[in-house]
């Protein structure tokens, strides 16, 4: 469901003491009128700043949360009010973030990102994840730049539990492609999960991670919001990629042929339970 971008303005009649448009041509559009489209680099550091603004006693989601957290929102087999997951994004638990915050743009902005992601699932696209490079750290893995997307993916799907009420058992390989970048301490009661994720080799690149993400997405849209004319399954399209992920998915992927992650070999299933990483709480 693609959101109308905020404070569009509706396209009402004109009153009778309305100007009517000059017969020289049509009226031109307002100056003022809300964007469209993707987020611009200044808008992503916008809201990025927008989002380190925030008290320390509140939980917000950063940048790369947002994003896991909206496409685990848009998975779900019908469409979350957006007053009901707005909320969380701020704080994880809903606490109201303080009156001199710009809520207004945080919202505009986000639903923006809703809005082109929503496209993208709906037509089976790709689209480019908000993934990042941890901050002066050689030693990350992989696995440790895209964790925070996954929190972000873990938090929608735990708040929201409609996807894994009803498709749970459907979702096993693309659920352990996403949560293998967790700590196995931190999947609860997850047996089966546990075992297929042992079947998978961890990403050898970023970009092999950032892809394995938008195809586990692409997968679990598939069983819960199936399109009308299905044809034979096949990897996502890729559009012209721009975003966060700069490094762009594809060239020399570790997969298997077919566009599934590298495995070890042996199969499984189960719920993750809601990760504890990062300052943040995966679900409630």
């Amino acid at each position: 469901m693609a959101l109308r971008p905020p404070f569009e303005r509706d396209n009402a009649p004109m009153s009778p003491t309305s100007k009517k448009p000059s017969a020289a041509g049509p009226a031109q559009p307002a100056a003022d009128a809300a964007p469209t489209g993707p987020l611009t680099d200044d808008e992503l550091e916008q809201l990025q700043a927008l989002m380190e603004s925030l008290p320390t006693t509140l939980e917000p989601l950063d940048l790369a949360m947002i994003d896991g957290y909206l496409c685990g929102l848009l998975v779900q087999p019908s469409p979350v009010p957006p007053e009901r997951w707005l909320a969380h994004i701020p704080d994880v638990e809903a606490r109201k973030p303080p009156t001199r915050f710009d809520l207004a743009t945080m919202t505009a902005l986000v639903q923006r990102r809703y809005a082109e992601l929503d496209r993208a699932i709906r037509a089976r696209q790709w689209f480019d994840p908000w993934v990042y490079p941890v901050e002066d750290d050689e030693d990350a893995t992989p696995s440790d730049c895209v964790l925070p997307w996954v929190l972000g993916f873990d938090t929608a799907v735990n708040l929201f539990t409609v996807l894994l009420d009803r498709h749970e058992d459907e979702l096993l390989e693309p659920l352990a492609t996403l949560y293998r970048h967790f700590d196995p301490d931190d999947l609860e009661d997850a047996d089966e999960l546990l075992a297929e994720i042992e079947t998978l080799a961890p990403p050898e690149s970023l970009s092999e991670a950032a892809e394995d993400l938008v195809r586990s997405v692409l997968l679990i849209a598939d069983v819960s919001r199936p399109q009308q004319a299905q044809a034979a399954p096949a990897r996502p399209v890729r559009g012209a990629p721009r975003g966060a992920m700069r490094a762009g998915p594809g060239a020399g992927r570790g997969g298997a042929p077919g566009g599934h992650p590298a495995r070890r070999g042996g199969p499984g299933g189960g719920r993750p339970a809601a990760a504890k990483k990062s300052g943040t709480r995966g679900g409630r």
